[in-house]
Order: structure tokens, then sequence, then C-alpha cells
């Protein structure tokens, strides 16, 4: 069975309709899912969808490109962190893409928001959901400069090159494909997932966004994430069950292992 490692079930979209994504997983063959926090004040909605179902994780972040909300410390997300069936810190990570005016040097806040992840991600044993885009060298400088690699985690939505695949796993941590990887002009992605290898690989949709082929322009959701794992076996030429085996076998290790649920240090 396939697992979605991120996506996004509290956003209307998906949480409006939760009986039939649940239904449309199921008959995907995609047995489990990562529900993401992108705020603090989301965090409730998420926490209890995974408390609800059984199949259901959830992460605890803020996003980047989140301003104007509840701002984060190390203290308080490792305290989220702490509730059952919480896995993850993230999303997380810097986003460039759109500075609105700014220069890169004053992006410092959201530098420092990422150190706070990535400090709180060692304290708790969690494992990082980092988004990067557009700020690839300041991503890679930041986890080595607050010891990332001790907590470990994963590129979430990976679209940079190979030369940031390497850094991310030299970091050890794994990199995510989405249904980026099925669309037609994702020719150097797809050169990117043929060298990461393959015990070091994740499937996601970021629902519901980033459809992949042949639904895209729709919302997307995550029973779809089984296009991604198509498009992944392609491109390996492989059998689509080894990189369901191994995919799930991933996240089991990085999200589910005794370390990565093991409790906040004091």
């Amino acid at each position: 069975m396939f697992v979605d490692s991120h996506c996004h079930l509290t956003f209307p979209e998906l949480h409006e309709r939760i009986d039939a994504i649940r239904a449309g997983m199921a008959a995907a063959r995609v047995g489990r899912a990562l529900a993401i926090c992108t705020t603090l004040e989301e965090f409730g909605r998420v926490h209890a969808l995974a408390q609800r179902f059984d199949n259901f994780w959830a992460s605890v972040g803020v996003h980047p490109d989140n301003e104007d909300v509840e701002e984060p410390d190390v203290e308080r997300l490792v305290a989220l962190a702490a509730r059952p069936k919480v896995v993850a810190i993230g999303e997380t990570g810097l986003d460039y893409y759109r500075l609105n005016g700014r220069t890169h040097e004053q992006m410092h806040w959201q530098r420092e928001r990422f150190r706070v992840h990535v400090r709180a991600a060692r304290h708790a044993c969690r494992p990082l959901v980092v988004h990067t885009r557009s700020a690839a060298a300041d991503t890679l400088a930041i986890l080595r400069e607050e010891g990332a690699r001790e907590a470990g985690g994963v590129f979430h939505c990976f679209t940079e090159t190979l030369e940031v695949a390497r850094g991310a796993l030299d970091l050890g941590f794994m990199v995510s494909f989405s249904g980026i990887l099925t669309f037609g002009n994702a020719k150097e992605l797809r050169e990117v997932a043929r060298f990461v290898p393959l015990d070091r690989c994740l499937i996601e949709t970021d629902s519901p966004y980033l459809a992949p082929a042949p639904h895209r322009g729709k919302i997307n959701e995550p029973a779809w994430v089984a296009h991604v794992a198509a498009k992944l076996a392609e491109v390996k030429q492989i059998p689509l069950e080894r990189v369901a085996e191994a995919t799930s076998a991933n996240f089991e290790r990085l999200f589910l292992s005794p370390l990565a649920i093991a409790n906040p240090r004091n």
C-alpha cells in the first residue's frame, strides 16, 4: 500500500469531504497519510484528525510564507510535538519566491523562525518537514549550522537541483516527490528522482495542490499519490510494488520509529 507523506487535510477543499477522501484512499490502496500543520492556529484541527483516524498522523509547525500568525518558540513546539500521534516538526523552512519588494536580508524573520523549528525538532526528537523555494543555499546552511542531522527529516515537494538533493542526502534527510514529477516540463526533476536512492525517497500529494497527471487542474487528494508512485517506478525502471514497499518503509522509519516518537528531552 502507498503512504501520502504530506497533505493538508484541514484545508476546506479536503476537510469538508473527509469521508469521501478516505474512501478514495482505500480504493487507491493509500493506507496512511501525514496531515501537515502550517500555523499554530490550525494545529488543533490537524491534531484532531490524527486522533480521530488510526491511519492519520500530524505535524506541528508554521509555514515560512505565513505572516501575521502566532509565532512559534521552541518550548511551544516541543510541548505540542509531545502530544499523541504528532510525529514531525513542520512544515518549516524558507521561501524567497514572493519577496513582495523585500530583499533577502529583510527575510531574517523567516530564517529565525526556521532556526526555532530546527532547535525544537532536536529537543523533541522529531524529524523536520522542510519547505524550500528560491532559498536552497540558506536552507542547507541553516540546517547545517543548527545540527539538523540529529533530528533528520525530509525535503518535501522537492523541486530543486541535483546539487541540492546531494546536500539534503548528505545531511541524512529524505527527499519527497509530489505530483510535479508527472508534469511534462519536469525532466530535470525526474533526473533528480532517478539519482536519489530508493531508500531515501518519499512520495506525497501536497494536496489540495499540485494534482498529478492525469488530474492536473483539479483539487488534489491523497488517493492520487499512487500516480506519483507510478511515475517514480517508471523513472527508476522498477516495479510499482517495489516503490510502494520502499516508500512505505521509509515513512515508517522516518516518522514512526521508536526514535521518532521518543519523549522530548528535558
